[in-house]
């Protein structure tokens, strides 16, 4: 079937013909300690199919960030849900 966000770019072309632009990290923040290897092996995770992964980790140890990571490694469209309007709107400012 072929990935149809696999070429992303500044501003492409979505699934359906509408308009999308790339998810891009802010720069000023990199992946520490165990989260470059939790990003590629979610992202691995997606490339294979799984439709069930856990990413575990205490209170400040860069789970947000690190689910950013796999948002712009995998460059496809995400839904994601949080229990309060603090947790998305810090997904949105990373």
């Amino acid at each position: 079937m072929g990935k149809p966000y696999a070429s992303a770019g500044p501003d492409r072309g979505g699934r359906y013909g509408e308009r999308v632009t790339e998810f891009r990290l802010n720069p000023s923040f990199t992946p520490m300690a165990d989260q470059p290897a939790a990003i590629a092996q979610l992202s691995e995770g997606l490339e294979q199919g799984e439709k069930i992964q856990t990413l575990l980790g205490a209170t400040g140890t860069g789970k947000t960030f690190t689910m950013a990571g796999v948002i712009a490694e995998a460059q496809r469209p995400a839904l994601v849900m949080a229990h309060n309007k603090t947790l998305a709107a810090q997904l949105c400012n990373e």
